[in-house]
């Protein structure tokens, strides 16, 4: 039965109480069970006969809620328990967004400048009360963990739906930084990492937010209907996988949603704040500066205000900015990661609005789908490490592999022999690896890096999954005979074990795990 709403008008006091009191209770002769809602948007005072009233109809109908109550009537309301007994609904001053300037987009809604001091976020949901109390819950949050955003300080109707209004005095998106600026580009994706690096690395209160990791389980789960049995099965194992980690992720990290304010960044659009694995928002960092625009490259003009190339190339370098690496191999591991995450929760997205009954919807549903199952061909597991890196075991690797390490052993201030030493034994393990650990198939390679104390030292280790194999059980060849006396072969680990300081093997859990330390 749908509820029946009674307004209320002027004043009600001593003088007229029992007059509205029989008005009402004539409206509602003959709807006993009906929900009531009281209509407060002309009620501009109420005294405790009035209160009294209410009280009454209170007891007579349980779901009695009172809804557009001023601000005046709300303070006797809520200072007299009101508010407390039943629902009672502010009336919310009305804001038109028509003409505004749209300077961000998300899931749940969408920011306008509605004027040069503030800005109001438009929610995508009518019934969006909820939505902003969470919000503005959750960015209080975020500000005492240290993490500088914009507080709400109003509540507005919009057409239709709520708002919540934010100050944010003539401020700059990124994107349009980005868009304006192109000089700036640098500069942006420094400022954007750090503010991605002090994000993650804030350790939120157990039970605060949300573990996105269920959001991308349900991704997964819904997708796996639509993806060979196989292929979904992994997908979903993968997901699962990932452990639970208790670090904050913003969950929509795209440039719309840093604004520059008088030479400060802030983090606006708080509402998926969650957290989880890191890799759960560099997906939606992808899909945001690329992956919705790869099969349609003006997507990202209309939602970010830059072109495709401005995208990648920010995605790119943000990337590399953020795992401290230019290693295109390291680049390319974690950003296909990423990747399955992002084409997972796309294509779910799309088939929710209908994408597969359009030929262009379609069409972009394939397109994200095949590089989604050629992704899970080569991945088994979506967890990254900053000092390790994934990779075919194929002697055309090895550049790769080299640069990666290169890197780290610069980043210690490694001696040159020592380097060159340590470059000698990887190249001799990788390609032992790449040659004979999966033979005749193909597989991957894990290689970590790890700088140690007491004494300095660097130790890298190799994993694969082939065949188990202890080189170091295999004698040393006598390098005292002639030439035409030995054995081709054998003087690779030998040498490895010359040059390195210890080498050490194991056989655990289906893998080959050789160490080799170097003391600097």
């Amino acid at each position: 039965m749908e509820p029946i709403t009674i307004s209320l008008s002027g004043r009600i006091d001593s003088n007229n109480a029992a007059a509205v009191e029989q008005d009402i209770t004539e409206k509602l002769a003959s709807a006993e069970n009906a929900a009531v809602v009281l209509d407060a948007e002309n009620l501009e005072y109420i005294s405790s006969a009035g209160l009294r009233v209410i009280l009454r109809l209170k007891k007579s109908h349980p779901d009695l809620r009172i809804s557009n109550v001023r601000t005046e009537v709300y303070d006797i309301l809520d200072m007299t328990g009101f508010t407390e007994m039943m629902p009672v609904e502010k009336a919310y001053r009305v804001v038109s967004v028509e003409g505004c300037e749209e300077i961000g987009r998300g899931a749940n809604g969408t920011i306008y400048r509605i004027d040069q001091d503030n800005v109001v976020k438009v929610y995508n949901n009518a019934d969006a009360l909820a939505d902003i109390q969470h919000e503005r819950e959750v960015a209080k949050l975020a500000l005492i963990l240290g993490i500088p955003t914009a507080i709400s300080y109003d509540v507005v109707r919009v057409g239709e739906s709520y708002g919540s209004v934010f100050e944010l005095l003539n401020a700059r998106s990124f994107s349009h930084i980005l868009a304006s600026q192109p000089e700036k580009l640098d500069w942006c994706v420094r400022e954007y990492v750090e503010m991605l690096r002090k994000i993650h690395g804030t350790l939120v209160p157990a039970g605060k937010l949300p573990d996105v990791k269920e959001t991308a389980l349900d991704w997964a789960r819904f997708l796996k209907d639509y993806l060979p049995k196989e292929a979904g099965d992994k997908l979903v194992s993968l997901v699962e996988a990932v452990p639970h980690d208790d670090h904050m992720i913003h969950g929509d990290y795209h440039t719309k949603n840093l604004e520059l304010q008088n030479d400060e960044v802030l983090l606006i659009d708080m509402d998926t704040l969650a957290v989880g694995n890191p890799i759960f928002e560099l997906a939606s960092m992808f899909n945001a500066l690329q992956g919705y625009s790869e099969y349609d490259h003006e997507v990202i003009l209309k939602f970010q205000g830059f072109d495709f190339e401005t995208g990648k190339t920010f995605w790119r370098k943000s990337l590399a900015a953020y795992l401290e690496t230019n290693c295109e191999a390291k680049l390319q591991e974690v950003e296909n990661k990423a990747r399955v995450l992002g084409y997972t929760r796309m294509i779910r997205r799309s088939i929710r609005r209908g994408g597969l009954e359009t030929p262009e919807g379609k069409k972009e549903i394939e397109f994200w789908k095949e590089r989604l199952l050629s992704l899970l061909e080569k991945t088994d597991t979506l967890v990254f490490s900053r000092n390790e890196l994934e990779i075919e075991a194929a002697t055309e690797r090895l550049p790769d592999v080299q640069s990666f390490i290169g890197e780290r052993l610069e980043k210690v201030d490694c001696p040159f022999k020592a380097q060159m030493q340590i470059g000698v034994a990887v190249e001799e393990i990788f390609v032992n690896i790449a040659h004979y650990a999966y033979a005749p198939d193909k597989g991957c390679a894990t290689v970590r890096v790890e700088v140690n104390e007491a004494p300095v030292s660097v130790s890298i280790t190799f994993i694969d999954h082939g065949v188990p194999y202890d080189p170091l059980k295999k004698d040393d060849p006598d390098v005292a005979l002639p030439a035409d006396a030995r054995e081709i072969g054998g003087l690779g680990i030998f040498m490895t074990k010359k040059l390195m300081d210890d080498v050490a093997y194991e056989y655990r859990d289906g893998q080959n795990i050789l160490t080799l330390r170097k003391n600097l």
